[in-house]
């Protein structure tokens, strides 16, 4: 998967983990792209560990499953970090 491919694949992975959370999550496009890019990277990583393989395809539901899953997770880690730091304010 080339490089174009595999930032709309973070764009969206990123949009869809925020439309899963509940919640208000911050941030813009800028901040989706970066985490669902961050989060596809992870998601890859995991698969690897876990199933011998990671991102293959821009078409394959295990990419788009496992990208998804480490959105989920880095805007997980993301809003802790940001909810910790707004109380200290």
């Amino acid at each position: 998967m080339g490089i174009l491919g595999f930032l709309i694949l973070g764009l969206i992975a990123g949009a869809i983990a925020k439309a899963i959370l509940p919640g208000r999550q911050g941030g813009g496009w800028v901040v989706t792209l970066v985490l669902g890019v961050v989060g596809a990277l992870l998601g890859g990583w995991i698969g690897s560990l876990i199933f011998g393989g990671g991102l293959a395809e821009f078409f394959d539901l295990r990419t788009w499953l496992l990208a998804i899953l480490g959105a989920i997770i880095v805007l997980l880690v993301y809003g802790a970090i940001t909810n910790r730091s707004s109380r200290r304010a």
